[in-house]
């Protein structure tokens, strides 16, 4: 139906209203702690090992035995009413109570445990991880729509200065001291600047519906940024401080560490399948046949259980070789994640130095351009100056309006990104 397609009014969003909704709604970030909730029961399960089972088993039963009612039977032909007739029908109820612990398991019990507990700390770090990507994503992605807001407001701007450009030639053509060629090449620059704005309007759509969907909001909502263009804050930490940080902070290098662990322990467990199990019991059991005119019994047993698997055709030492090698590639990951981190960290850093320096750089620029923008339409409406002048200075305004613009918001994308380099999250998206 249209209407369903149909977009809502503007709504203003600011970046932490971003953020918020990214942690209540972002369907990858629920799966993960889905995931999470499922490990932690896995790791409960693994944990009641350590106490005894208590089974408590009963039966209640009636049998009619077919050899009875065959005696029976034989005993009316040769006896008639003489003979003697026997109840094959019987109604009995027996239960059992028995207590049994593994004693001894050759080590699977605690290498279980400690796998079902590395694989928890696993889930938890992968909380971590898409929590730490999608705050920069959206972080990214919010950036994006500030420029692209951003881009249409100066280009906007710029269709305005050339209309007034337009009617200051006009206006000079009428006078007797402007030419028909100035108000033509003013139409041109109108139309080019119109056009611009028509991209720039598209693209400020574009942008809008990739926010929308990472914020799996509706598919009507239309959102703006709300938040002004400015710098986002400082990076305090030197290069090599960083790059220790990233190491200590990152939770896909300490996921790799947990995964060699993950492994070691799988493997321990494999080994154990080949060792002996020692466990003891304890039981109880009674028997109640009511069709008898004895009365019930009971009795009790204790002991211990040895089993010892001797051979099984080496498949638990190829499982625990499986393990290994999934410790040898965890070790590799971590070795070549390391490097890549380490790049991250300083990729963002330089890029954040020298979009600082370009922050100061444009707003000169911008001072400087906007001044020569007045001077040319002052010398212009006189007649002392030329039209190109003032086409060239509302261009140079343009462009400085956009280099600063960009600028700032390239700084504040190379902050985000530093910040992501590290894992360093402010739990906006990590908290329940």
């Amino acid at each position: 139906m249209p209407d369903e397609v149909k977009l809502d009014p503007s709504v203003p969003l600011t970046l932490q209203q971003a953020l918020e909704l990214a942690r209540q709604q972002n369907r990858d970030l629920q799966e993960a702690m889905l995931s999470l909730e499922r490990s932690q029961a896995a790791l409960r399960e693994a944990t009641a090992a350590r106490y005894p089972n208590l089974q408590l088993r009963s039966n209640l039963s009636r049998s009619d035995s077919a050899s009875g009612e065959l005696s029976n039977a034989r005993q009316r032909e040769l006896f008639g009413d003489l003979a003697t007739q026997q109840d094959t029908a019987s109604t009995s109820l027996d239960g059992t109570v028995e207590l049994s612990y593994d004693l001894y398991t050759s080590g699977l019990r605690p290498a279980q445990i400690s796998a079902a507990n590395s694989q928890v700390r696993f889930d938890e770090l992968e909380v971590e991880r898409i929590a730490a990507q999608l705050q920069f994503d959206i972080t990214d992605a919010y950036y994006n729509l500030q420029q692209r807001d951003e881009e249409v407001r100066i280009a906007r701007a710029a269709v305005e200065r050339f209309e007034q450009n337009l009617k200051d030639a006009e206006a000079l053509e009428k006078a007797g001291v402007g030419t028909k060629f100035d108000v033509l090449q003013a139409r041109v620059d109108l139309g080019n600047a119109q056009q611009d704005l028509t991209q720039a309007l598209s693209q400020q759509l574009i942008s809008r519906r990739n926010l929308t969907q990472l914020l799996s909001l509706p598919q009507s909502a239309d959102i703006f940024a709300a938040d002004p263009i400015v710098p986002a804050g400082d990076w305090s930490l030197s290069l090599e401080e960083s790059i220790v940080l990233a190491y200590k902070n990152r939770a896909e290098m300490e996921q790799e560490l947990v995964q060699r662990d993950i492994g070691a322990e799988r493997r321990r467990a494999a080994q154990a399948a080949l060792g002996p199990q020692v466990s003891v019991f304890a039981n109880y059991n009674a028997l109640e046949v009511f069709s008898d005119s004895l009365n019930s019994a009971d009795g009790y047993a204790l002991g211990a259980r040895l089993q010892w698997n001797l051979y099984d055709g080496g498949a638990a030492r190829s499982r625990a070789l499986q393990q290994e090698k999934n410790m040898e590639i965890a070790e590799t990951r971590f070795a070549n994640l390391r490097g890549r981190v380490r790049f991250q960290v300083e990729q963002s850093y330089f890029q954040l130095q020298s979009n600082k320096t370009n922050i100061n750089t444009a707003g000169v620029a911008l001072e400087e351009a906007r001044e020569r923008l007045r001077l040319a339409r002052l010398r212009f409406q006189a007649g002392v100056g030329t039209q190109s002048e003032v086409i060239d200075a509302i261009t140079a305004l343009t462009q400085a309006e956009g280099n600063l613009s960009r600028a700032i918001i390239e700084y504040n994308r190379a902050l985000a990104s530093i910040q992501r380099a590290v894992s360093n999250l402010d739990g906006s998206l990590a908290g329940n």
